[in-house]
Formats: C-alpha cells, structure tokens, sequence
C-alpha cells in the first residue's frame, strides 16, 4: 500500500467506536474476541495469548454525547473518564469479553468500579501495579500480579493461557515495539518525510488492530518511507509531554505543527511503546514482561521510580530529540499530569529549556487560540 492509503486507513480506524473497530478486525480474523485496554498499561501478551485482540479504550472522543455518565461522576473529572463510562452505561462494549485497568489515578479505580457495578455481564480487571519499582520484592509482586491477571481472564474464558502462547505474542510484540521505535527514529532524523499528527494516527491506530496485522503495516510503511524525499522546514524543534492517558484530538497535534513546531518526541500513546529495547522471550514470559516494566519502561507520571526521577527523564528525552523547548499537553482535571508539570516546569527553568503548557479536552473542536499561541511561542524563539 502507498503511504497516503495507509494513512488514510489508520484516520478512518480512529473514527470507529470501539466496538467497531472490533468488529472490523474480525472480518480478518473472524474468531478473536476483543478485551478493551484503558490506558497507561497492561501486559497485552497475555490478552493476545488468550486468542484475544487487545483494543485501546481511550474514551469516545467526540463521537458521543454524555447523556448518562455526568451523573456518576464530578463536573471536575478527565473527559477520558466520562466519555468511556458512557460507552458502557449505552451498552456499546458489550462485544468485548471485558476491560483491563492499571493504577494510573483515583479516577481510573474508581472508573473501573463503576464500570464493574453497571456491567456485571463483562470480565472487568485492574491492574495494582507497584509503586516502589526498587524494593526487593518489586520483580516477585509484578509477576504474581501477572499472574493473577492471567488466571482469572482464564477462568473467564474457560480456556488456559499457556506460557508457550504468552511467549509467541510477546515475540510479536516485540516486533510491533522495535518497528514502532523506528518509525520515531525516521522521523526524528527525516521529519520531512511523515508529519507527528501521521505517526500519531499510525500509533494510536495500531491500538485497534491485530498485532499481526500492525506490524505488517509497519514494516510496509517503513519501507515506502525510506523511498521518499522528505521536505526540510523551518520550525521549532520541540518534545510534547502530558498526554500519557487521554489522547489529545488529532487535529490539536496538526495545529501545533501548522503553527510553527516540529514534534520531535512524544508521550502520546506511551503505554502501547512503553518498553525502551525488546522483552527477552524465555521459559517465564510473566517475569520477563515484570522485569522490563520495572526496568526497562519509559518515564511515565504514572511510575514513581525513585532512583531515575522523571525529570531526568524529560530532560533526557529532550537532549536525544534535539529539541529546544518543550510543549505541556495534559488533559483538563488529569491530576497526574498537573502535579507533575510544577517538577517538569521547575526542571526546565534551570536548565534554560523553553516550555508552553496547552490543555485540551476530548471534544475540543476549535483551535485557533490554540494556533496564536503556540504561534507566538515559535516565533519568540526562531526571531529572539
């Protein structure tokens, strides 16, 4: 397929409902069933292994109304939050097998309690994930976690989830993972040749495949890629960072570039790139994933590591891209991101670093204060 189809293909996947998107993967792949995946993390090895397609639950954007969720939870609550239990209370995700949580915030357990309560039909999971990554029982709590999550999504289904299958789809995702990887490197090095809204429209597309199928489309748009002349321009070479649960409309990534910035790095759908090399695949897939996401994951504000701060992170994030400012992007009332922005923040002011924060909300539709300011911001830079 040409570049301009496959990109085309991925926007259309992103205006599908989940259930949708699910649906279309099984006019390929007609006897997998689906477990929605709410974001940052879950071992989605595990969720393929079971003959499963883990599909990304990042709310339902702008496709609907909230004519039910407002009233289970706070005005000041992430639209992510909102919009997703709305896609249970309507009966939308009665296709899947059930959802998996992890410990981003009280929004999210909370979240996966109410989802729990108002659809008891569905297998509904969350992940305790560790806070302290340093402790010496970290790697034996991990893996017993995994394991718990692998055993009770068993008995839901009436099937095993064997080791040998675990490992064969973590072989896979290490496929998606390595080629993901070189997609930013290519644009890191060729900016010109696919825009940041495109590879996040890839990425966040892949989310709602097969991993099979995602990586024989990373590997067929690696290589038209590297066959194109990508135009050189002129910009601000910057790193957006905030977005690690909600993901902002696409059109806000197009604006920031349209409006002067070159996106060299991102958080943007982190927990489906989470791991920085591949997962060594062994006899104990269950401890090798709990080892890589205790030390080979990428800064998240949802991860307290004690001795790799995120701010070290950020700033080495920043150096590898070659960017020279930094764009904040978190959701509106998205606690983790905030909190964090004040250490983010103070981090760059010594260091000198440039930075602007922009908040959005899923049905976010217009984006012209959005442009003048991100505008003003690049032009303060390229003429200072």
């Amino acid at each position: 397929m040409s570049v301009e189809t496959i990109m085309q293909d991925c926007r259309d996947l992103l205006e599908l409902l989940p259930a949708q998107a699910l649906s279309k993967a099984q006019q390929r792949y007609p006897h997998v069933g689906g477990l929605a995946v709410f974001p940052v993390y879950a071992p989605l090895e595990i969720i393929h292994a079971a003959g499963l397609m883990p599909v990304g639950l990042f709310g339902a954007g702008d496709k609907v109304e909230l004519s039910h969720a407002d009233a289970r939870f706070q005005s000041f609550i992430c639209s992510i939050a909102k919009s997703t239990l709305e896609l249970f209370l309507r009966g939308e995700m009665k296709a899947f097998a059930g959802v998996v949580f992890s410990s981003i915030c009280d929004v999210a357990r909370n979240l996966a309690s109410l989802v729990r309560r108002n659809a008891p039909e569905l297998y509904v999971e969350y992940l305790h994930l560790p806070q302290n990554m340093y402790s010496a029982a970290s790697q034996d709590y991990t893996r017993a976690e995994f394991e718990r999550f692998r055993t009770n999504l068993a008995r839901h289904l009436g099937r095993s989830i064997p080791d040998a299958a675990v490992a064969r789809s973590l072989e896979l995702y290490n496929q998606v993972r390595a080629r993901t990887r070189e997609l930013y490197e290519l644009r890191r090095a060729r900016p010109g040749v696919i825009s940041a809204a495109d590879t996040y429209a890839v990425v966040q597309a892949g989310t709602r495949m097969m991993p099979e199928e995602f990586a024989e489309l990373l590997e067929d748009l690696l290589f038209n890629l590297r066959q194109r002349t990508g135009r050189a321009r002129d910009g601000v070479q910057v790193v957006l960072e905030g977005a690690f649960c909600e993901q902002p409309p696409l059109a806000l990534v197009e604006t920031i570039e349209a409006a002067g910035c070159i996106i060299q790095d991102d958080d943007l759908v982190v927990g489906w790139r989470l791991f920085s090399d591949d997962v060594p695949v062994h006899d104990d897939p269950l401890g090798a994933l709990a080892q890589a996401y205790l030390r080979d994951s990428v800064y998240t504000s949802v991860r307290h590591d004690r001795d790799r701060p995120r701010t070290e992170g950020l700033t080495r994030r920043v150096e590898r891209a070659g960017a020279g400012a930094v764009l904040f992007t978190p959701a509106k009332f998205c606690e983790p991101a905030l909190l964090d922005y004040v250490l983010f923040r103070q981090r760059l002011d010594e260091t000198g670093c440039p930075h602007l924060k922009i908040e959005f909300e899923e049905k976010m539709w217009t984006f012209e204060a959005t442009r003048t300011e991100v505008e003003t911001f690049a032009e303060s830079m390229l003429f200072d």
